[in-house]
Parts: C-alpha cells; sequence; structure tokens
C-alpha cells in the first residue's frame, strides 16, 4: 500500500528570505551556451520590470547524443558573475547529486529538477540526499508523462530531506494527440496537485507548453487566470541562433512586450467579493448534489437493465443505442455551448460506469442496494480515465 500523504507543510514564496512575492517571474535561456550569450541575455532580462530571477541551463539531457548537451560546470561561474552585475537570482537545473554540489559550491540560489528527471524515483533521491541540510530553493517540473503520483513523490523526497522553500511548475506533458502545443498542457493536473497541496507554490513554464513564440502568450495568460504564483519564461539574447529549442525563446524585448500584456490576477478575493463568490459557491454546491443524485439513478436504472438482459441472455454492450445517446448529447451539447471533447469525456465515463453495473448484475444476480443512488457515483474524472490523475498507485486506462 502507498503511505498516507502528509501535508507538505512548505513556506511561501515571502518567507523564502530573497525578497520574493507574487507574481514570481523568471526568465533567461534554455541553455547556458558562453560567456557573452548569458550575460547579454541577464543583461536584457534585468530591465524587464518585475523579473527577480535568471535561469539558464548549465547540464542539458538531450534525448539523443550529438545534441548540444550544455556548457557543463564552467557555465556556473557565467550565473555567479549574473548575479554579481545584475541582482538577479539565480536557476538551474540538477539531475544528479554531483550537480547539486558544484551548484551549492558555486553559490547558485535555487535549483530545479527538469521532467526528465521528477519521474526517475532513484535521481530524486540521490538529488534530496545531496540537499539535506541545505535547504536551498527547489522547483519541481511535472514528469513527461501525466502522471500525478510521480510529480508528488518527488515533491515529498525533497521535503523529507528538509527542502521547505519548494516549488512546482508546470510544464505540459508528451502525449500521444496532435494539439497546437509543444507539450499538452493538460490543466487539471496541476489544479489536482494545488488542490491536494494548497500551501505550495506552483509556477507555469509557458515557454515548453507552447513550444512556439505565438502561443506564449495565451498559455501564460490562462496559467496566472489559474492563480499560479508566477513563470518561466525561456529568454534569449538570439533566439534564431539558440544552441537548443529556438522555436520557443523569446528575446528580452519581447519579454517585455509579453509580460506588459498580461493581467496579473489577485491570489484570493477581497472582502468584498466574498459574499457574493460564497453565493454563487453555494449554487455550484446545490448543483453538484442533484448531479449526484441523478447519476446515481441513472445507474440504479442501468442495473436494473443489467439484470434484464441476463434474464433474457441479451449481451450487455448494444453499440447502436449507445451512439444514438451520444450523438443526441453532443446535440445537446452545441446547444448548451459545452464542449463536445468534455461531453463526449463525460458520457464515456458514465457508460462505462453503466457497463460495470450490468455486468455486476449479470454475474451476481442482485438488485439494487437501497438508497444506492446517493452512494454509488462514478469517478469521472478529467480526461476520460486515458491518464493517472489518480496518484501514485493509479493505473493508466483508455476507455474513449
Amino acid at each position: 500500500m502507498a503511505p498516507e500523504r502528509q501535508p507538505l507543510e512548505v513556506k511561501a514564496l515571502s518567507d523564502w528570505g530573497l525578497g520574493l512575492d507574487r507574481p514570481f517571474l523568471i526568465a533567461g535561456p534554455c541553455s547556458a551556451e558562453s560567456r557573452e550569450q548569458v550575460l547579454a541575455t541577464a543583461k536584457g532580462v534585468a530591465a524587464v520590470p518585475g523579473v527577480k530571477a535568471f535561469r539558464a541551463g548549465v547540464w542539458k539531457p538531450r534525448t539523443r547524443p550529438g545534441a548540444f548537451e550544455g556548457a557543463g560546470e564552467a557555465a556556473l561561474d557565467w550565473l555567479r558573475e549574473v548575479k554579481e552585475t545584475t541582482g538577479l537570482i539565480t536557476l538551474t537545473e540538477v539531475a544528479t547529486a554531483e550537480h547539486v554540489e558544484a551548484c551549492l559550491k558555486a553559490g547558485i540560489d535555487a535549483l530545479w529538477i527538469g521532467a526528465r528527471t521528477t519521474p526517475n524515483p532513484f535521481s530524486v533521491q540521490e538529488i534530496a540526499d545531496a540537499l539535506k541540510g541545505t535547504d536551498v530553493p527547489v522547483l519541481v517540473k511535472n514528469p513527461i508523462n501525466p502522471d500525478l503520483g510521480l510529480w508528488i513523490g518527488a515533491l515529498e523526497r525533497l521535503r523529507r530531506a528538509g527542502v521547505e522553500r519548494l516549488a512546482a511548475v508546470h510544464r505540459g506533458f508528451s502525449w500521444f494527440d496532435r494539439t497546437p502545443y509543444r507539450n499538452d498542457p493538460m490543466w487539471e493536473f496541476p489544479i489536482r496537485l494545488k488542490a491536494a497541496f494548497p500551501d505550495l507554490e506552483l509556477l507555469c513554464d509557458p515557454s515548453h507548453i507552447a513550444g512556439s513564440r505565438s502561443l506564449l502568450g495565451a498559455v501564460a495568460q490562462q496559467a496566472l487566470d489559474l492563480n499560479f504564483s508566477g513563470l518561466m519564461v525561456e529568454t534569449h539574447c538570439d533566439p534564431p541562433n539558440a544552441l537548443s529549442d529556438a522555436d520557443q525563446q523569446i528575446d528580452p524585448g519581447a519579454l517585455r512586450t509579453l509580460i506588459e500584456g498580461l493581467i496579473f490576477r489577485e491570489a484570493s478575493p477581497g472582502a468584498a467579493l466574498k459574499d457574493r463568490l460564497q453565493a454563487l459557491r453555494d449554487q455550484i454546491d446545490r448543483i453538484d448534489e442533484d448531479i449526484a443524485h441523478k447519476l446515481g439513478a441513472r445507474l440504479d436504472i442501468a442495473e436494473r437493465i443489467g439484470e434484464y438482459k441476463a434474464e433474457h441472455n441479451v449481451a450487455i454492450l448494444q453499440p447502436e443505442r449507445w451512439e444514438a445517446i451520444l450523438q443526441r448529447q453532443l446535440a445537446l451539447a452545441r446547444e448548451l455551448g459545452l464542449g463536445e471533447a468534455f461531453v463526449e469525456t463525460f458520457m464515456n465515463a458514465i457508460h462505462e460506469e453503466s457497463i460495470r453495473r450490468q455486468k455486476m448484475a449479470w454475474e451476481h444476480g442482485h438488485a439494487p442496494a437501497e438508497g444506492s443512488q446517493a452512494s454509488v457515483i462514478p469517478d469521472v474524472g478529467t480526461n476520460g480515465g486515458s491518464v493517472n490523475l489518480a496518484g501514485p498507485q493509479g493505473e493508466r486506462t483508455n476507455h474513449t
């Protein structure tokens, strides 16, 4: 069995001792390529109002050998020079204990764990062990694949090592569906993470989600609208000639334009809005209860249909009937202005649970328990059961 989840008990940005608050804006190149490139970019970034930190990849894990894999430990001196000349907080990515030790020796202010390292418990534990007794701030990017349990597990390992200045970074997920993004945002994952750990600071890396400059602003605004604590934007003094991820990097001038065009939301409503919000939330709660009761009633009927099918030796799955139901609901969705993908996912989850209930009735021949409509509610989720939102013990399935 998985251990019971405990609160992370991490510090807020304002308590990190680095003069930070929301929004926490980080910018800098994907890779530290040369001293001149790093310093030129840092000078431009430092001139953008609101940006407090400078990021640059020193060690770059690439998919295939032969690509540029970073300047290595020598680049740490360049980051030290950035801090001395601009006053910006410095961050870089670490993947091994040796990386951690080199960064601590060089005085790097904060570290991040990348999407390729997060899903590997051995690597994360090695980093956590190297960080014991230091409490250097650590940002943890989500794993490449959509698995909330691996993301949480990495955060828990670091917290158990004594890291209190801890944050998560959402950079999207690799997924088989064709989307306009480099990495599918799948916003439900960071939302679930924040719901599980309300005190955890959550930042967004819109560069890796967008994969292109044209989508960067929309992704960044979506993150802010979802109450993210800040952004990490890849910024390069000469993006077209960057040695890695050239298409998604912007220059410091474009960074200024991006930030000036964003709407930064308040983290929580003021006193004047709370009463109105509470009234609206009460309405949502009542509607949710009504939905639950109606789902329960629908499944009770489905179970009785299963019993009838069993009595008359009729197959459980009737594709023509299901297709008619689905098309009717999609037509209704269009009339109501609901997203068709959302309605299809929702209906597929109901269909899956209906089949399960009918199969149980077939196998056990029992009538629905009295009052079961309020107690047997399907776990609809937000992605049609196609990805692991459940945590460490969840299984990946795809019923759509």
